[in-house]
């Protein structure tokens, strides 16, 4: 095959889209911890910028604002707790296996990561104010939906049978869970983990059956 004159050029263009793109990765990753302690409403770029080793020029350049570089910043991190937990779901041979490894793994990115999931909860309220956020948030909460609906699929599977709720349903059950475990963690309740880890394993039996 005969190379054509554009190839190089195509070549060129995607290195500096990746670049760009890895530029983006290496400022929402900066910008995370600014973020997520101080939340949405005490957060601006040039808040980030002083807190941070990137001036507020260059921020402003790889993002329009802050509604885009928050929201660029949670895609990413929840598309990691999609991948994590669908690597649960996929190695998990029996019932009771799947059940302790999606309990132990929703406790443990809660522990690790409280104040990140709390920028995603100050973002979805914030979507019911700024229309700017609603299609984003709509989308992760789609994708976060989807992660348990497998996780949900897997379990009736492995116990031969079926889901008996929608998969709106069963989102709303486990983020629920999570969300006042969240709140209740962040309020220093000693036993929020725990709560959590059983609240799950009672709570998603509950909805498959026969």
């Amino acid at each position: 095959m005969v190379p054509t004159t554009t190839e190089p050029a195509d070549r060129i263009s995607r290195r500096q889209v990746d670049k760009f793109e890895e530029r983006r990765r290496q400022l929402a990753d900066a910008a995370l911890l600014t973020l997520s302690e101080l939340g949405y409403a005490r957060t601006s770029l040039r808040e980030i910028a002083q807190n941070s080793e990137f001036s507020h020029g260059v921020l402003h350049y790889y993002f329009r604002d802050k509604v885009e570089l928050i929201t660029y910043c949670v895609r990413r991190y929840k598309a990691l707790c999609v991948e994590r937990y669908d690597g649960i779901v996929a190695t998990a041979a029996e019932p009771d296996g799947l059940l302790r490894g999606v309990a132990d793994g929703l406790a443990a990115t809660l522990e690790q990561d409280a104040l990140l999931h709390r920028l995603w909860y100050d973002l979805r309220t914030q979507s019911l104010f700024e229309a700017s956020f609603r299609a984003d948030v709509a989308e992760i909460d789609g994708s976060l939906e989807r992660m348990i609906w497998r996780t949900v699929e897997a379990y009736a599977a492995l116990v031969g049978a079926r889901p008996t709720c929608t998969s709106a349903f069963a989102y709303a059950t486990v983020d629920g869970l999570f969300q006042q475990a969240l709140l209740r963690h962040l309020a220093g309740t000693p036993d929020a983990l725990d709560g959590l880890r059983d609240g799950v394993r009672r709570q998603l039996p509950t909805l498959v059956g026969a």
